[in-house]
């Protein structure tokens, strides 16, 4: 059995940590959605913890099959007031480059570590990263092209309400 050096191991826990953090993070905007009625956009939100928390199962499980120990930290709160629809999904789209961020950085830790299994792993993340960025900004360019007009906004929480589980609108 291969065991993971003490430093992979040590980011893998930390990126547990905030994958579960962006799990808590969009259940949280699912609920302020939900409380103004806009339940498509819950819906949505949701489903990006649901994968969220699937990230965090990922690497907890590539963690235990590399013979590393799983370390789980408490969760910070995430914020639960916004504005306005437009500054939660500009939220979702920074938190969603900070991840992509924190995932590079642990391919390089992989890099250096000469940790072949972490690096295959991480390219899974990476390319998933892409398909996180894009369906964020796109929701962004979306709402700020509606300008919170109330009927475009009912358009565009029917049309998210339709949301498949595997990621992509239907």
């Amino acid at each position: 059995m291969t065991t993971i050096g003490k430093a992979m191991q040590d980011a893998i826990n930390e990126q547990i940590n905030k994958e579960f953090f962006s799990s808590y993070l969009y259940l949280s905007m699912a609920a302020y959605f939900e409380d103004k009625n806009l339940m498509g956009f819950g819906h949505w939100m949701r489903l990006q913890a649901d994968e969220e928390r699937e990230h965090a199962m990922k690497f907890y499980n590539y963690l235990l099959d590399a013979g590393g120990r799983v370390q789980l930290k408490a969760i910070a709160a995430p914020d639960t007031e916004w504005k306005s629809n437009l500054e939660v999904v500009e939220q979702v789209a920074e938190h969603e480059a900070k991840v992509t961020a924190s995932i590079h950085a642990l391919y390089e830790l992989g890099l250096q570590e000469k940790d072949y299994a972490a690096q295959i792993l991480l390219q899974w993340f990476i390319t998933e990263q892409v398909e996180e960025e894009k369906n964020a900004a796109e929701l962004v360019a979306k709402l700020r092209l509606i300008e919170e007009r109330g009927t475009a906004v009912l358009m565009l929480d029917h049309r998210l309400g339709k949301r498949g589980g595997g990621g992509e609108e239907e």
